[in-house]
Order: C-alpha cells, then structure tokens, then sequence
C-alpha cells in the first residue's frame, strides 16, 4: 500500500465513519470537519482511488482498506524510521517519561503475551 498522507487519513477517517457516502455528502462533511473547498475534496477521493485505497462508483465512495490497515502500517513506519524495528528500543524510548497505570501495565502485558501465544502457534 502507498504511503498515506496526514490530509488523506483525516478524510479517511470521515469516510470510515460514514461508509458508504456520496461524493457530494463527502464535500459536505469535508467542509464541515476540514474546512476544504469542493475541489480540494475530489481532488483527495481521486488520488486516493488511484492508490486503491477508495472507491468510487456512481458517486459512491467506499473504501477498499481498513482503519486497522492504514494504522498497522503508518505504525510499522514509525517502528521502522525510529528504532529499525526493534520493538524493545522503542518501547523502552517510548514510555520513558510517562508514568503507566497499573491497568495501563496490565493491558500492555496482556498484548505481550497474546503477541507471543500468536508465534509460537
């Protein structure tokens, strides 16, 4: 998948939110929410069809890629630009100023121990 941009992701998300959607609501709710001018909106819906990302049919506009997707994988480039991937670098980095939860630590234990159940099967 194509790099997402951070105009593209915002009007991902009001697409997500009300998939399927016309085009002319599109503008509507891209006007409202973003503050962009019609062109500026198809403008976005045509470069984001020419990536495969959306669909547009009849004035339709679905999208063809999950949220959890484009999220993966915008968080995998971030793993990658900051800590060359190594998870434990960019935890440790991460979280070194916050101060967790006992809640916080036992959900990100819990994710821990999934992610490795889910290699060793």
């Amino acid at each position: 998948m194509e790099k997402i941009f951070e105009s593209e992701y915002r009007f991902l998300s009001i697409l997500w939110e009300h998939e399927p959607v016309s085009s002319p609501t599109l503008v509507k709710l891209c006007n409202e929410q973003l503050g962009w001018k019609k062109s500026t909106t198809y403008t976005v819906i045509k470069k984001l069809t020419d990536k495969g990302v959306v669909k547009n049919e009849e004035t339709i506009v679905t999208s063809l890629i999950s949220k959890e997707e484009v999220d993966r994988q915008e968080s995998e480039e971030l793993l990658q630009r900051t800590s060359k991937g190594n998870i434990p670098m960019f935890l440790a980095t991460f979280l070194k100023e916050r101060k967790l939860s006992k809640s916080d630590i036992e959900r990100i234990r819990q994710i821990v121990e999934q992610a490795g159940e889910e290699e060793e099967a």
